[in-house]
């Protein structure tokens, strides 16, 4: 796979995403994706991925993510810096920083693995993170 080709994928991706797009983000993902979100859940599947997403979807709706900066290492990862405005039309109250680390296979995502800079974030979405 090319570089480009995982570039193109992953901001694909995240455009639906970013949506909150979930027919769209699935059909760009292969069947046995693993996804772990920034409050430590790991799903694994795509009927698994489906279900977290549309619940996340719901909490997220007001908000947006921007990407920072993307960049491909090895030809199928990709790292997205990103920002996440908990309010699309009033950035100002509030956001967080995080990193998704992704492995892109034949032009759809396989991996994704979120993480956040605040525990705010997760407590804001009305998740609660889980104790180790």
């Amino acid at each position: 796979m090319t570089t480009e080709l995982a570039h193109v994928t992953v901001e694909s991706f995240n455009e639906a995403f970013n949506h909150c797009d979930v027919d769209a983000v699935m059909d760009m993902v292969t069947d046995d994706i693993i996804f772990e979100n920034t409050s430590g859940g790991r799903f694994v599947d795509k009927e698994a991925v489906r279900a977290v997403l549309a619940r996340a979807f719901e909490l997220m709706s007001m908000g947006r993510f921007e990407t920072e900066e993307l960049f491909v290492a090895e030809g199928d990862r990709c790292v997205v810096l990103w920002t996440y405005s908990f309010n699309r039309d009033e950035p100002e109250h509030g956001s967080v920083r995080g990193v998704d680390v992704f492995r892109v296979r034949e032009g759809k995502v396989a991996q994704k693995l979120s993480y956040v800079k605040s525990e705010d974030f997760v407590k804001k979405l009305g998740l609660e993170l889980p104790r180790v």
